[in-house]
């Protein structure tokens, strides 16, 4: 029986992929901040005969310390991790700050997906075909990054934002590769396409009607799954793939740059030095 923990795992394409593997016999771990939406999971786990497989840890992955609690958590309980899903996200069309005064999207879509797969690594390297799934759009290139002001202190448009969270899961993912050389995880960034999931956000008036429009227009959840399944069952050899539905994405080049990763690593570790604990 395999162990996937799955962020954002109780609504949308998270909580789609937790019950797809927990019908065919995972134990699958969910995040979720909603300690209703974590019920309805369990509720749709036990009426599908898995309800003894299926955990759910509510956090809320805004938060460093949060993160670092979910690490531990995990930990302790599951020697042997087998796939790590981030699908944590929530749009904002005005800017917000976490209660650690950090920038929400930089917190949640980024610092996360650092914390844990990082967090959790150890324990990865220890499953038989482990794999990191981000679901984020990868490829673009590094224009999308507001180096001198990350965290849009300035001139917030939630467009750039999302452009540069895209950016950041792809030099998140570069660096944790280069920071693990030999390691047996494989790294995948895959996006499905658009699809019809819940797009959890706080929105204004103009960004409500255009993203009911896109929940219109999206494929069905159960489709993305098909598309994204192989990812955690049979992911491509090298340490590091994206794809962009199911065509297969260049890693080399400057979308992709070493120096661009370690830059936001540097980046990295300054922010989370201001939490008071070690990165």
């Amino acid at each position: 029986m395999r162990t996937i923990v799955i962020t954002g795992g109780t609504d949308g394409l998270g909580k789609g992929l937790g019950l797809h593997c927990l019908g065919r016999g995972d134990r699958v771990v969910v995040v979720g901040s909603s300690p209703d939406k974590g019920r309805r999971f369990l509720d749709e786990a036990r009426a599908i005969g898995s309800g003894e497989r299926a955990v759910y840890i509510q956090a809320d992955l805004s938060l460093v310390a949060e993160n670092r609690r979910v690490v531990a958590a995990i930990a302790e309980s599951y020697p042997v991790l087998d796939a790590l899903v981030l699908a944590a996200r929530f749009y904002r069309s005005t800017r917000h700050e976490t209660a650690e005064g950090i920038e929400h999207n930089f917190a949640l879509f980024y610092l996360s997906r650092y914390l844990l797969s990082h967090g959790l690594a150890d324990w990865l390297e220890e499953g038989e075909r482990p794999v990191i799934l981000d679901l984020a759009g990868p490829g673009g290139d590094l224009s999308a990054m507001n180096w001198d002001d990350i965290q849009f202190n300035s001139g917030y448009r939630p467009d750039r934002v999302m452009a540069q969270c895209g950016k950041l899961s792809d030099l998140a993912a570069v660096g944790f590769t280069a920071a693990r050389p030999g390691s047996r995880i494989r790294y995948v960034l895959a996006h499905p396409g658009l699809t019809a999931t819940a797009f959890a956000g706080d929105y204004n008036e103009a960004d409500a009607a255009l993203v009911a429009g896109m929940r219109d227009r999206g494929q069905p959840i159960h489709a993305a799954v098909d598309m994204l399944r192989r990812h955690l069952d049979n992911p491509d050899p090298e340490p590091l793939s994206a794809y962009m539905q199911q065509t297969k994405v260049t890693i080399a080049g400057e979308p992709f740059d070493p120096a661009a990763a370690q830059r936001l690593v540097d980046i990295t570790k300054t922010v989370l030095s201001g939490t008071d604990k070690p990165t």
